[in-house]
């Protein structure tokens, strides 16, 4: 009975999150793109910093231990990325050679076709570290909600429930990054729902293995922190430095802004309950 409970509990903070995430986030301000980056950019890095964090860190960890394993997740997120381009890279580069064969100022008789096509590859490597940052975060509160359920049914279901809250304004940017790298809304919110279910292996590997894998839940919460802090400064940050008026400024400050108060209050508000 306990285990079903976990299973329902972690499908609808996993899932329900992301659904509700995607129906905000494609509704009446799906029209609003450059103001959903900004937003996304402040709740991903509010996530990281005033959340996943500062939960990490209450366990008592060393923190050398901890901060270490948020370099090593940079630089893994890094070299993904570089990855990812350098792939794509290569395809463009392999493509381009048959095609420009016996016109060798076709390179430059179009510079901006170069550009254009590395584009694409930019918004599919920050993808990839979404996708990551989302799966293990989603595991990590899977073996939360399992632990609260094996304490208490009721302790169980208000930690699914906090954890469906709290996963809403992060899921939002976790949308708007996949849509801006592939522009089909239908598959950002595939991919986003199948990282949201991982929150249900994460509760069925916590109830065999709660005691075993609690020590453990601190790097868990640093490596999706390291993924969300990457996004946010590689990937979102670069695409609003633009030269703006005061007014379109002003309006990227204040829905950066709105996106770390979500994650604030949210917060906030799972804390005190």
């Amino acid at each position: 009975m306990t285990f079903l409970a976990i299973l329902l509990g972690t499908l609808v903070a996993g899932i329900g999150s992301v659904w509700l995430a995607a129906w905000l986030s494609f509704g009446v301000i799906s029209r609003y793109t450059q103001h959903m980056l900004s937003l996304a950019a402040g709740a991903l890095l509010a996530t990281a910093f005033l959340h996943l964090l500062p939960e990490a860190f209450e366990s008592g960890i060393e923190a050398h231990a901890l901060f270490m394993t948020l370099l090593l997740g940079l630089v893994f997120f890094f070299l993904l990325d570089k990855a990812e381009l350098w792939h794509h890279g290569h395809e463009h580069n392999h493509h381009h050679g048959h095609h420009s064969a016996g016109h060798p100022h076709a390179e430059e008789a179009h510079p901006s076709h170069v550009h254009h096509t590395h584009a694409p590859a930019r918004g599919h490597a920050g993808q990839w570290a979404v996708l990551a940052g989302d799966s293990v975060h989603c595991f990590g509160d899977g073996i939360l909600i399992a632990s609260a359920f094996m304490a208490d049914m009721r302790l169980g279901w208000l930690a699914a429930l906090a954890v469906l809250a709290h996963e809403v304004p992060h899921h939002m940017g976790d949308l708007v990054v996949l849509r801006e790298g592939s522009g089909n809304r239908q598959a950002a919110v595939l991919k986003v729902s199948m990282a949201g279910a991982i929150t249900a292996l994460g509760g069925a590997v916590g109830y065999v293995l709660v005691d075993a894998l609690h020590d453990g839940l601190p790097y868990f919460l640093v490596v999706a922190s390291s993924s969300f802090v990457y996004v946010a400064l590689a990937d979102l940050i670069p695409q609003l430095q633009k030269r703006l008026t005061a007014h379109e400024t002003a309006a990227q400050v204040m829905w950066l802004a709105l996106g770390m108060g979500m994650v604030m209050l949210v917060s906030a508000f799972v804390h005190t309950h």
